[in-house]
């Protein structure tokens, strides 16, 4: 299995060959660059499945190797001494794992995109292949990258090509504008992600995520000496520096308050949305956390923060489902909320929790999004759900599969959802016992449950159950097997993801069912959940792992009863022949919600209420005081210089003049001074 690892690189490299190709030979192509797009996709699978056997498989449990070297040079830190800026690739059983994810929905996305984009009777079909193509090569080149600039440049490609995907229809209005959101906001998060790329670069002379020459054993190292970096002790620099790259993931995993551009971003299409929303995209940035894990950990604000900042997200996000109409706006609120659980997780030390979450989440909102546009092909291309209804017996395909991925949305027992979900909120729990901030996260958490069973069933059954209430309704458009061939895989993988690691039957029964656990404790270190568990006890103080099984049924039964109170209220509302809207009974409170508590108005107020007169006034003072000075500074010498140029005439009798005159001047001052002084 050695000599496999060599073709590593083509994982990534197959999908960017068929970005070449769709871009310059799809107008002439079969279903103009399509082809390309599955076959690329299927190849990085295949490929993503091997590797994944030959790190369980290999006696190391991981595979390093770097690329070329881009550019080397000396860099002086107060800790490191020079830095290499290379091109790597690093495999170990978190990025074996993501791989699979990341290849798994392309090439389903790809599948499915040959009727739904058909069905939409699209033109630059090319251009849209060749965007999927040209973002699964960044997304994958980023999962498996060995260091953090080169995460940092996959990462801001990743960002490019989401702008041109969610404004495909660029001749739309909304669309561009949609896209200029989604670039605009995230770019102002990467702006801080640079800046800590940068600091951790010259603070500790490498990049590298794992190993001995890694910048987590140095942060280590610098923390263990207690030594001074930049003027503050090492572990506030490391905060620092760690809630700097932390401003990336909150814009490109869509957390508060960097979250508005994603519900936008549904202006694209549906198969884009399944692709960047679901398992891409938004996930770089948890990803990136748990890739960072140890970096992290070793900071017990930095990880506070993540926790808190997860857990409002869940919370927040969850409450603005409720009341959306459109299918596709549900699934967006409800993917900026299932992110905040796996910030919620990564905070409060649950590695392998945020990681379970984050594929599973991945499985069951793919499988969602692709669910919703099969529904919009079954209508015509109509996304509000009041105009639905009565699809039930009309698509059961797509009604029992998008119904697996509600319930493991929901967290409901056994689908996959509950049991990555369940077990973040346990962690939370623990931790939160003997930290009341991250008790407040976990409360935020806790009852964002029970609006997620809420809005999640209420899609359910405006969408499928009681009557047609349009003609579209009763008479949907037929899907043929390229859409219920990815929302069946999707589907069984949604009810069965979940056996890959059921901590709480093994915390009560103590069988070993803990696969993904195991998994991800192998690897090399500096990358694997087994190498900070003391650090993690450390920054909590307490030993969260084992902890007795009557804390597991506690949390488990509080957060069934919640999912399940949410799906009986919506059952109740909605389930019924005709259902009504029940939104007015919110109040005044409606309004609020429904405007998304005005965070677009409030950054539109900071960018011309308050940024723009700043700017304005800064250009003012720039203007009037900076160029002022200068300029009168230089109408002074230039007055000078002109009366001064005047003396010089070319006569020698003027010259002999100034001499004398001068001379004389200079005669009479000395003979004043002599005075003075004698």
């Amino acid at each position: 299995m050695e000599g496999l690892f060599d073709y590593a690189p083509a994982i990534a490299l197959f999908p960017l060959a068929a970005f070449v190709i769709a871009l310059a030979f799809g107008p002439k192509l079969p279903k103009k660059g399509a082809i390309p797009g599955i076959v690329a996709t299927a190849g990085s699978l295949a490929l993503s499945l091997a590797m994944l056997a030959a790190v369980a498989g290999g006696e190391e449990g991981y595979y390093h190797e770097t690329l070329f070297t881009w550019a080397a040079g000396d860099a002086a830190g107060e800790v490191g001494e020079g830095i290499e800026f290379t091109f790597g690739i690093l495999i170990d059983p978190l990025a074996a794992l993501m791989l699979v994810i990341v290849s798994l929905i392309a090439f389903l996305v790809h599948v499915f995109s040959l009727e739904y984009m058909n069905a939409e009777g699209e033109t630059g079909l090319p251009r849209y292949y060749a965007g999927l193509g040209l973002f699964t090569f960044s997304m994958l080149a980023f999962v498996y990258a060995d260091n953090l600039l080169m995460a940092f440049m996959f990462f801001e490609l990743v960002g490019l090509c989401s702008f041109l995907l969610i404004g495909f229809w660029f001749r739309t209005r909304s669309a561009p504008s949609a896209a200029k959101k989604a670039f605009l906001v995230t770019r102002f998060g990467d702006y801080f992600f640079l800046i800590g790329v940068v600091a951790i670069a010259a603070t500790f002379g490498t990049l590298q995520f794992a190993g001995d020459d890694s910048f987590v054993a140095a942060a280590e190292t610098a923390i263990d000496d207690g030594g001074q970096l930049f003027g503050f002790d090492a572990e506030t620099w490391v905060t620092i520096t760690g809630l700097l790259v932390l401003g990336g993931v909150i814009g490109k995993s869509a957390q508060f308050p960097l979250h508005t551009w994603l519900p936008d971003a549904m202006e694209g299409p549906t198969t884009v949305s399944a692709l960047i929303h679901a398992a891409t995209m938004v996930a770089a940035g948890v990803y990136l956390v748990a890739r960072m894990f140890g970096y992290y950990a070793l900071s017990p604000t930095a990880m506070a923060i993540i926790a808190f900042v997860g857990g409002f997200t869940a919370l927040f996000a969850a409450t603005m489902g409720v009341v959306k109409d459109d299918i596709k706006q549900v699934l967006a609120y409800s993917t900026i909320s299932q992110y905040g659980y796996m910030m919620l997780g990564l905070g409060v030390g649950g590695y392998v929790a945020g990681v379970f979450h984050l594929m599973n989440h991945a499985f069951f909102k793919a499988l969602l999004f692709l669910g919703a546009g099969a529904v919009i092909i079954l209508m015509h291309h109509e996304q509000d759900m009041w105009k639905m209804g009565g699809l039930k017996d009309k698509a059961p395909v797509t009604y029992y599969t998008f119904l697996a991925g509600a319930l493991a949305l929901a967290g409901i027992v056994p689908f996959s959802g509950f049991w990555s979900k369940d077990e973040i909120l346990y962690d939370a729990l623990i931790v939160g016992l003997e930290q009341p901030l991250i008790m407040a996260a976990y409360a935020m958490g806790l009852l964002a449950v029970f609006f997620t069973g809420f809005y999640t069933f209420r899609m359910v059954f405006l969408t499928f159950h009681g009557e047609p209430r349009t003609d579209t309704a009763e008479n949907p458009h037929p899907v043929g097997w390229a859409v219920k061939f990815p929302l069946a895989t999707l589907g069984v993988l949604a009810l069965v993801a979940g056996v890959a690691n059921l901590a709480p039957v093994y915390k009560l029964t103590g069988i070993e069912l803990t696969f993904l656990e195991s998994w991800l404790e192998g690897g090399v270190e500096g990358t694997n959940y087994a190498a900070y568990t003391d650090a993690l006890a450390a920054v909590y103080d307490t030993g969260f792992i084992g902890t007795e099984s009557t804390t597991v049924l506690v949390a488990a039964g509080l957060s069934l009863l919640l999912a399940f109170s949410g799906a009986g209220l919506a059952w109740k509302l909605y389930n019924v022949p005709e259902p009504v809207a029940h939104k007015e009974r919110l109040g005044s409170v409606r309004e609020t919600i429904e405007s998304n508590y005005y965070q677009d108005e409030y950054q539109v107020w900071l960018a011309e209420g308050l940024t723009l007169p700043l700017a304005r006034a800064a250009d003012r003072f720039d203007q009037t005081v900076i160029d002022g000075t200068v300029n009168g500074v230089s109408s002074v010498s230039l007055f000078g210089s002109d009366r001064v140029k005047r003396i010089q005439t070319g006569i020698v009798t003027n010259y002999a003049a100034l001499i004398v005159t001068g001379f004389i001047a200079l005669v009479i001052v000395l003979g004043v001074l002599g005075g003075w002084f004698l």
